[in-house]
C-alpha cells in the first residue's frame, strides 16, 4: 500500500469510528450550540474570524514536511481570517448525532461548514437545517463539473457544493479471475469467482450497482426495485458466491490476493495500483454509481464567509494543490489543465479526472431512499449487520 492514505483507508464511511488522538490534534470535540444562535447571516457580507470547518480525516492538501495545510494557510492569508480546521466527521450517522439537538432548538452547532455525503445532506436540506449559498460571493461555482451540477436532493445547488466524489465500481485482479470482470451479473453468478467476491456495507453503492444490473434506475428506487435487489444479491449469498460484506478493508484483502473482485471505490483503487499496476477498475456494463461528499452551511455558521471559502476552492489552481493530495474526482472545471503541467501522472488519471464519457455512466443514488429506515432494515438483514 502507499504511505499516502486515502480518507476510506484510515475509516469506513458507514461504520462509526473513534479517532481521540486525531481529533485532539486537530482541535476537535463535541459540538456546543451554546457559543453561537442562529441570528440571519446571510445578511452580513463582511468576512468573519474564525471560520470553522468540519470535515473528514485526511481530506485536505497537507505538506509532509510541516504537516500544515496549504491551501488554508493561503487562504487565511489571503483573506486575513483564521481557520479552524477540524477533522471530526468520520460518519454521517455520527456526525449527525452530534449536531441534531442543536439545529432541532434552533442553535447553532458553532460551525461555518461542513463535510456530508449526498443522502446525509439531502437529509439537512429536507429538515431545512442549511443555509443558502451566497450566490454572489461564489462566481467560481460556475467551474463545477457538469455531471454534479444537479442531484436530485439539491437540483439548484442551493445550498451545497460538491467537495470530492468517488465512483463505485467493481475491482478485481485479472491475475485471479483469469480475464476481464465487467458485469455484476458475472459476480454475483460465475461460479470461478465463488467465494472471491466481496461487496460493499454501503448501501448506496452496492444496492445501486445492482439494480442498474437488474435494469433498474437507482436515482429514483421503487419498493419492487429495491427489494428484486435485495433478492438478486440473497442469491448470491445463499449460493456462497460473496465471501462477505465490507467497509473499506476489502482493499486489503484485495492487495493480498485473498479476493479476486470487489465493488469498490475509485479513490482506493488509485493507491492500490500505485502498489499493484495490475489491479484492474471498471464501471460494470450496465452503469456505475458516483458518490459525493458536499460542502454545506449550517444554521447559524457564517455564509459570507463560508461562501468565500467554497469559491476559493473553486479556483482550478487550488482545487488541484487539493487533487494532488487527495486523489479522489475533483469537481472543479481546469484542476485538470493546471495538473498537466505540474502532474501529467494525477491528470492522466480517468480514476481521478473522469472523462465526460465515464460521468456519462455513472448515477447519484435516490438521496431519500438511501435514509429510507425500511430499505435500511432490509440491507441491514441482507448483509448479517
Amino acid at each position: 500500500m502507499s504511505d499516502d492514505m486515502t480518507r476510506r483507508q484510515l475509516i469506513e464511511r458507514g461504520a462509526i469510528l473513534s479517532l481521540p488522538a486525531l481529533l485532539a490534534a486537530c482541535g476537535g470535540g463535541g459540538i456546543s450550540g451554546a457559543q453561537r444562535t442562529t441570528t440571519g447571516a446571510a445578511a452580513d457580507r463582511t468576512l468573519r474570524s474564525p471560520l470553522v470547518i468540519s470535515n473528514w480525516p485526511l481530506y485536505i492538501d497537507i505538506d509532509e514536511d510541516t504537516k500544515k495545510r496549504p491551501t488554508i494557510q493561503q487562504f487565511q492569508q489571503k483573506y486575513d481570517v483564521a481557520v479552524r480546521y477540524i477533522e471530526d466527521v468520520n460518519d454521517n450517522d455520527e456526525f449527525f448525532a452530534k449536531i441534531q439537538p442543536s439545529l432541532s432548538a434552533g442553535q447553532s452547532v458553532d460551525r461555518d461548514l461542513i463535510v456530508l455525503t449526498d443522502w446525509m445532506a439531502g437529509r439537512l436540506v429536507r429538515l431545512g437545517w442549511l443555509e443558502p449559498i451566497d450566490r454572489e460571493a461564489t462566481p467560481n461555482a460556475s467551474n463545477l463539473v457538469d455531471a454534479l451540477a444537479s442531484p436530485g436532493w439539491d437540483p439548484d445547488r442551493t445550498y451545497s457544493l460538491p467537495w470530492q466524489s468517488g465512483m463505485t465500481g467493481i475491482a478485481y485482479n485479472p491475475d485471479l479471475t483469469g480475464g476481464k470482470v465487467d458485469t455484476i451479473e458475472q459476480l454475483l453468478t460465475d461460479p470461478a469467482l465463488k467465494g472471491k467476491v466481496t461487496l460493499l456495507t454501503e448501501m448506496p453503492d452496492t444496492v445501486g450497482l445492482v439494480m442498474l444490473s437488474n435494469g433498474d434506475d437507482p436515482s429514483s428506487v421503487e419498493a419492487g426495485a429495491f427489494s428484486k435487489a435485495i433478492d438478486t444479491m440473497q442469491k448470491a449469498v445463499d449460493a456462497g458466491q460473496i465471501r462477505q460484506f465490507t467497509g473499506n478493508d476489502y482493499s486489503g484483502m484485495l492487495a493480498k490476493g485473498d479476493v479476486a473482485a470487489a465493488v469498490a471505490w475509485s479513490g482506493d483503487v488509485v493507491q492500490l495500483q500505485a502498489d499493484n499496476p495490475n489491479l484492474e477498475f471498471t464501471l460494470p456494463t450496465t452503469g456505475g454509481m458516483i458518490w459525493t461528499d458536499n460542502m454545506l452551511i449550517p444554521k447559524g455558521g457564517h455564509v459570507y464567509t463560508a461562501s468565500t471559502f467554497m469559491n476559493f476552492v473553486y479556483d482550478p489552481a487550488i482545487a488541484a494543490q487539493i487533487e494532488a493530495y487527495v486523489n479522489y474526482i475533483c469537481p472543479v472545471k481546469g484542476a485538470r489543465e493546471v495538473l498537466l503541467a505540474q502532474d501529467p501522472d494525477i491528470a492522466g488519471n480517468e480514476l481521478i479526472f473522469p472523462s465526460d464519457e465515464t460521468l456519462a455512466q455513472v448515477h447519484i443514488y435516490d438521496a431519500e431512499a438511501a435514509d429510507n429506515q425500511d430499505y435500511k432494515e432490509q440491507f441491514q438483514a441482507l448483509i448479517g449487520a
